[in-house]
C-alpha cells in the first residue's frame, strides 16, 4: 500500500515537472484580446458612454451590498449548523433579520429600481442563489411568492440570475474596480 502511494506522488510530481518544463510562457506577457463584433459596435452608439458611465455607477453603489449579501450569508450558514433545534435556529434567523433590516433598509429604500434588478443579479452572483429561491429557503414559500410578485409590479424578477457572459459590462466593471 505505501509502495503505490509513493509511486503515485513521484507520477504525480514528474507529470507536474514535465507540465512546468513545456509551458515556457512568461508569467508577465500580456494576452492580446481581440474584442467580438458586437461590442464594438455598442461602442460606436452615441448614448453608449452614458450608459455605460451609468451602470458603473450603479455596480459601485450596490455591489458592496451583494458582496456584504455573500458575506453574512455565508456566515450564516455556518451559525445555523452549530444550532442544535429548529426553535433555535428560526430565532437566530429572525433576529438576523431585524439587524440586517435595522442595518441596510434606509440605503436599499433609497436605491433606483435599476439599481436593485442589478442587486438581485449580483446577490446571485455572490451566494450562487437566485434571491426568490433564498427568500424560499430562508422564509418561505408564501413570503418568496408575495416579494417575486411585488418585484413584477417593478418590472423585476427575483428569479434573475448573474451570467457573466451576458453581463459581460458588469463583469468587466466588476474587475477593473478590483473586487475580483
Amino acid at each position: 500500500m505505501k509502495q503505490a502511494i509513493a509511486t503515485l506522488l513521484i507520477l504525480l510530481i514528474t507529470l507536474a515537472a514535465a507540465a512546468q518544463q513545456t509551458n515556457n510562457i512568461p508569467i508577465d506577457t500580456l494576452k492580446k484580446v481581440l474584442l467580438p463584433e458586437f461590442i464594438k459596435e455598442a461602442q460606436r452608439d452615441p448614448e453608449y458612454q452614458k450608459r455605460y458611465e451609468k451602470l458603473v455607477k450603479d455596480v459601485k453603489k450596490v455591489l458592496p451590498y451583494a458582496k456584504m449579501a455573500g458575506f453574512r450569508m455565508q456566515m450564516m450558514e455556518q451559525n445555523l449548523q452549530m444550532l442544535p433545534t429548529e426553535k433555535a435556529k428560526k430565532e437566530y434567523l429572525k433576529r438576523t433579520e431585524e439587524s440586517i433590516k435595522e442595518q441596510f433598509m434606509d440605503d436599499l429604500v433609497n436605491m433606483t429600481i435599476t439599481q436593485g434588478k442589478l442587486l438581485i443579479k449580483l446577490i446571485h452572483r455572490e451566494t450562487g442563489k437566485d434571491t426568490y429561491t433564498l427568500l424560499k429557503d430562508y422564509r418561505g414559500g408564501l413570503t418568496a411568492i408575495y416579494w417575486q410578485t411585488l418585484a413584477k409590479v417593478f418590472t423585476a424578477d427575483l428569479k434573475n440570475e448573474y451570467n457573466p457572459v451576458e453581463d459581460w459590462q458588469i463583469e468587466k466593471i466588476i474587475n477593473e474596480l478590483g473586487f475580483e
